[in-house]
């Protein structure tokens, strides 16, 4: 296996009940790297998304999936979180009464309990949110008030890059972190991921829409199309895409 993989997905094969969906995933994500996932509805983005996160609407038929070499599968989601998984999701909830401070704050502490580290003091918390909060241009009033509530679509979005600045994830999933967004919004989203990019960790984009990768650079762009990756390539195959559409997909498969 190669030693420098972040994550590995080799024959992932998932579904609900007896539903299967994805038929046979294989993708390699190596640190570093931005990968866009691009295909029709109902072709299984967001299920690999929900699998890799550990979802409990799905069930494993078989496959394997690591992340740093370790075993996604056999974790809690709370545990894959820890090990450095983030899915940023095409549908924010939002949790009246709890606070973003308190609850990035419980996030943050949690994630260091399970590596061993020491807790982060009130004040040292706070420090950090306000460094992080400048990234994606959040206003103090949102991150001062209950988790998305009353959120318009794009400050929820705003929202959770800014929960990703925080919990500094080793891979970020993000579904379909476009939809709803105005071009304003979405060019705040966009930068505020691209200045959390390392070369120690890496992005997996999931759209429908070239305009997204117009701001987040792919190296490599796949298409999923019913429950498998059909085309890899650079990030050419998005232009393509764009220019052919998803009918192009269809009768090639």
């Amino acid at each position: 296996m190669d030693q420098n993989l972040l994550l590995n997905v080799c024959g992932l094969r998932a579904g609900i009940g007896d539903k299967e969906i994805l038929r046979g995933i294989d993708l390699q994500v190596r640190p570093g790297e931005v990968h866009a996932i691009m295909g029709p509805n109902g072709s299984g983005k967001s299920t690999l998304a929900g699998v890799l996160a550990g979802d409990p609407r799905f069930t494993v038929y078989g496959g394997s999936a690591t992340l740093g070499g370790v075993d996604l599968l056999a974790l809690s989601p709370e545990d894959r979180s820890h090990e450095g998984l983030f899915l940023s999701f095409q549908y924010p909830v939002e949790i009246p009464g709890v606070s973003m401070v308190n609850f990035m704050r419980a996030a943050v502490n949690a994630k260091r309990r399970y590596l061993n580290l020491e807790p982060l003091s009130a004040s040292e918390f706070l420090k950090m949110m306000r460094q992080k909060r400048a990234i994606v241009e959040l206003d103090n009033k949102l991150a001062s008030r209950s988790v998305n509530e009353g959120f318009s679509g794009g400050e929820k979005k705003r929202n959770e890059i800014f929960q990703m600045a925080v919990l500094e994830p080793r891979l970020a999933i993000l579904d379909e972190t476009d939809s709803g967004l105005d071009i304003d919004a979405l060019r705040i989203v966009a930068s505020g991921v691209n200045k959390l990019k390392t070369n120690q960790n890496a992005t997996i984009v999931i759209t429908h829409y070239q305009r997204l990768l117009d701001y987040i650079k792919p190296d490599v762009v796949h298409i999923l199309y019913k429950g498998r990756i059909v085309h890899t390539a650079g990030p050419e195959l998005a232009l393509e895409l764009e220019e052919k559409g998803y009918d192009w997909i269809k009768e090639q498969n």
